[in-house]
């Protein structure tokens, strides 16, 4: 479900329905310069493509350069990795009082506060 224009408790309304019934969710708009951008997408599961990293051997090479690990190219795993998202209800209700909060806050683009 994709909305935009939409009032904050016609989102919230919405996506508390979609995660109810694992359907995935975005929204956002956008205000002249300033905008966001929200998704719900449940339990999202994905793979992940990974290089090998190898070391050189040692004696194979004289130089600073011996110690440090090099990418292996023709060599790739692939990693299964699961993401949990929150609700956008969830990250409306965030408290910033607190010592968790004031590390985040610092990683906030100032356009949240503005578009609360």
């Amino acid at each position: 479900v994709c909305l935009t224009c939409c009032s904050r408790d016609v989102m919230v309304k919405i996506d508390q329905i979609c995660h109810k019934n694992s359907v995935k969710f975005f929204t956002g708009d956008v205000f002249g310069y300033h905008g966001y951008m929200f998704a719900d997408l449940g339990e999202h599961e994905f793979v992940e493509e990974k290089t090998k990293v190898t070391k050189v051997s040692p004696g194979v090479e004289d130089g600073p350069d011996t110690k440090k690990a090099k990418l292996d190219s023709s060599e790739t795993t692939m990693v299964k990795k699961r993401v949990v998202f929150c609700q956008l209800k969830e990250a409306l209700a965030v408290d910033w009082s607190g010592e968790k909060a004031k590390a985040a806050l610092k990683r906030t683009a100032p356009d949240y506060f503005l578009l609360q």
